[in-house]
């Protein structure tokens, strides 16, 4: 039975990841401070009696250290998550990001324990040329546009991995995600599907950013979930950067209005300028497809999941439970129900 921490743990992809690793028979330890997570998320995973999870933030050093301490495999999902979250408060995005990366690698420096990070596609900037790769040059927007915190911090976390391996024998994996999707992610901060979905359903505008055509690869969590593990798992992956998302391409409006249709909604789509949705001078990418060989050839990985399918699975989902969360205290949990048990 292998033993794992995951950083943002209750947040989309990490309360996927925690499933996954309990339906494999592992033991599961999470640590999130819930600012952008739900306890929500984790609530089914009780059922689980290797699971344990803290509510509490990874810069905590002491309380993630006795957590890493019980573990073989650290995953770090925990971050600042979102263009409008990113946008709204860049402080929050590069303090959450880079300080939380430092202790998770410094702990795991002093323990000896391996640690996958989270990056995302966000780090290409703003490179024209697709598809991406691990090895092209990023190109980032300047300093003064906020945009742009969250690309530079995520790039500094993996500096800070690829360092740790290479000075301290910290064994590290980068893994770039590109626009992940699925049930529980919600649009709150910015994520384009569900916010559609849930615009969709309810027979509000579909509101479009720009003029639509900016075109995005969307994976399934499912599918990412699988690569995360085995490239956590891999020993060759150590001291590597790895693109994981699918290559089926759609633009923004082509998805609003298959949306749309799939929904049978009578809503409106209608587009709205960056520079109302976010903040004047807001810049965009406006494409961004991953090469995955790297991922394909160590690992096997391929997106499976069509963007059909990923489109059906967050209907499903949000028609079940209303486009409405439950709130916490409807399930009786305080912020401190459950805590890690000596192994």
């Amino acid at each position: 039975m292998k033993k794992v921490l995951i950083t943002g743990g209750a947040g989309f992809v990490g309360s996927h990841l925690a499933e996954r690793h309990l339906q494999m028979g592992d033991q599961v330890f999470v640590i999130d401070d819930l600012s952008t997570g739900s306890i929500e998320n984790i609530l089914p995973l009780k059922r689980f009696e290797t699971f344990n999870y803290v509510i509490d933030t990874v810069t905590n050093e002491a309380q993630t250290a006795e957590l890493l301490d019980l573990c073989d495999v650290v995953y770090h999902l925990a971050a600042a998550v979102g263009v409008k979250l990113i946008v709204e408060s860049p402080v929050r995005t590069i303090e959450t990001n880079i300080r939380g990366t430092e202790v998770v690698l410094d702990l795991a420096a002093k323990k000896g324990k391996r640690v996958l990070i989270a990056s995302t596609s966000e780090v290409y900037g703003k490179r024209e040329g697709v598809p991406f790769r691990e090895t092209d040059d990023l190109i980032l927007g300047a300093t003064s546009k906020a945009r742009w915190a969250y690309a530079c911090s995520k790039a500094i976390d993996e500096f800070l991995a690829l360092a740790y391996w290479k000075e301290r024998k910290v064994p590290t994996v980068v893994v770039r995600l590109f626009n992940t999707v699925g049930p529980r992610q919600t649009g709150r901060y910015g994520m384009v599907i569900p916010s559609f979905v849930q615009q969709a359903l309810k027979g509000q505008d579909i509101t479009v950013y720009g003029d639509g055509s900016q075109r995005r690869c969307f994976a399934h969590v499912a599918d990412v979930v699988e690569a995360l593990i085995a490239l956590a798992a891999h020993p060759d992956a150590v001291g590597q950067v790895f693109n994981v998302g699918s290559q089926e391409e759609v633009s923004i409006m082509q998805l609003a209005e298959r949306i749309k249709a799939k929904t049978e909604s009578k809503s409106r789509i209608v587009t709205m300028p960056y520079d109302e949705a976010y903040q004047e001078g807001f810049e965009d990418m406006l494409r961004r497809v991953p090469d995955t060989t790297k991922a394909r050839e160590l690992v096997g990985f391929r997106a499976k999941a069509t963007l059909d399918e990923i489109l059906d699975s967050v209907i499903e989902f949000e028609r079940a439970r209303g486009t409405k969360r439950p709130s916490v205290q409807a399930h009786g949990l305080r912020s401190t129900d459950r805590r890690p048990s000596p192994v």
